[in-house]
């Protein structure tokens, strides 16, 4: 059984910053593409980090640091300087076969994921 399990949100004021992580079983990250969605569960998710190709859109570069640590089977998101419109459901993405899309679904209890193995998920509420 595959499952991802991300821990790190949390409630902060603009500026702050925060580490998301994920672990994984089932699955092994190393060799497989993975990253970092974030968008509203039901609705559109958006790729705001992938290793493998590396990828970060204009709107979190210089801000966004993916990083994995093969030894723990483990992946991070560290994020710096926080700003309100960053404030989303962050999900832990990775599939075996094909690349990360910039654009899926958040999936929720009933919407599924369009690809991949994805976690439940680590809320980001960032205030003003």
């Amino acid at each position: 059984e595959v499952k991802l399990v991300e821990s790190g949100g949390g409630s902060v004021q603009a500026g702050e910053s925060l580490r998301l992580s994920c672990t994984a079983s089932g699955v092994t990250f190393e060799g497989s593409n993975m990253g970092w969605y974030r968008g509203a569960p039901g609705n559109e998710c958006e790729l705001v980090s992938a290793i493998g190709a590396v990828y970060y859109p204009d709107s979190v570069k210089g801000r966004f640091t993916i990083s994995h640590d093969k030894t723990k089977n483990t992946m991070y998101l560290q994020i710096d300087g926080l700003k309100p419109e960053d404030t989303a459901m962050y999900y832990c993405v990775t599939d075996r076969e094909i690349r990360l899309m910039a654009r899926a679904t958040c999936p929720d209890g009933l919407v599924m994921a369009d690809f991949g193995y994805w976690g439940l998920g680590t809320q980001v509420t960032v205030s003003s």
